[in-house]
């Protein structure tokens, strides 16, 4: 009897560790890939595994004996590759497991089966000005003194939040200030944004002053198509519905660089600018010009040790460079 449970018990090692193995090459198997034409969203699969066809890839048969595992249809045919619900699910799930084994590995070295040289990564939406100003720099010590590796998917401040919904990631620098279902927000901090161009660019479009009628003509550069910054200044002057011609420029220095060539107004942080502002490269469109926006932090309320530190530590750092 004991040693049919002993055996029975082997069976269920080896069970798990083979759905761990598997559940961790599907999450492999897929990246985001984001279609803004659309807005659409899905996971597929490595260009080099779209390359080859899925019943001849390795991809193919492991996913196969997983799939005959759970019972459950994990990917749609087709190219790319998307995940069904199931698989989704399976991919954020097999996540969470690496993320608390991690954190069991780092507590418990010589625990069997936990390679203390595991490293914890973390999957986190971060907002490209956040990304431009100061978030590196606020998390880099930590993650050198933790041995924590991030992950970084970059989107727009107002819909960082939908990854979440999605399960796509962790964290999330976010406008959102309620948190999403089983998970917990608290505030960073405010980042300020001033409406400027170049001299040249002023005296062309706005010498009259910022009327309506120069605001529906002057070009505009947004960040891509979601960026609603430029709109929500707009409305706030004029008290109006005005949609200006928009250049889209879906890059930090690029987007400042639009301003100061004389090509676009555009919405710009403070603190990215402050240069340009006091050499007069840059010039605000009008006094007063600012906009603030509340980010706010949001993470897994599932309780881990450095996620809880690392939220802490992103709370106090965020002090020294947000407003």
């Amino acid at each position: 009897m004991r040693v049919a449970m002993i055996d029975e018990r082997r069976g269920q090692q080896q069970h798990a560790r083979a759905f761990e193995k598997f559940g961790a090459e599907l999450r492999g198997a897929f990246a985001l890939q984001s279609h803004e034409a659309d807005g659409a969203r899905a996971r597929t699969m490595p260009l080099e595994a779209i390359r080859m066809t899925r019943e001849e890839s390795v991809e193919h048969a492991q996913v196969k004996l997983l799939e005959e595992r759970v019972g459950s249809l994990l990917v749609k045919s087709g190219q790319p590759c998307e995940a069904t619900a199931s698989g989704a699910l399976l991919c954020r799930h097999t996540e969470r497991v690496q993320l608390l084994e991690a954190e069991l590995g780092g507590r418990m070295p010589t625990l069997p089966g936990m390679p203390s040289e595991r490293r914890a990564k973390l999957r986190i939406a971060v907002n490209d000005d956040s990304m431009s100003t100061w978030f590196i720099d606020a998390a880099a010590d930590f993650c050198i003194e933790r041995e924590l590796l991030l992950d970084v998917v970059v989107d727009d401040q107002d819909h960082t939040a939908q990854r979440i919904r999605e399960g796509d990631v962790q964290g999330a620098i976010t406008t959102q200030a309620d948190p999403v279902p089983g998970w917990r927000s608290m505030k960073l901090g405010r980042m300020r944004y001033r409406a400027v161009c170049s001299p040249a660019y002023f005296a062309r479009h706005f010498a009259d002053g910022l009327t309506r009628e120069a605001l529906r003509r002057a070009p505009c550069v947004n960040f891509n198509e979601k960026d609603e910054l430029q709109k929500r200044f707009i409305k706030r002057v004029s008290r109006a519905e005005i949609e200006p011609p928009a250049h889209v420029v879906p890059h930090g220095e690029g987007f400042v660089r639009a301003c100061t060539s004389g090509l676009a107004w555009g919405m710009c942080p403070q603190r990215l600018i402050a240069r340009q502002l006091e050499s007069g490269e840059l010039v605000e469109v009008s006094s007063g010009s600012r906009l603030d926006v509340d980010l706010y932090w949001q993470s897994w309320r599932l309780s881990l040790g450095w996620l809880d530190d690392f939220s802490a530590m992103l709370k106090h750092r965020a002090k020294s460079f947000l407003d």
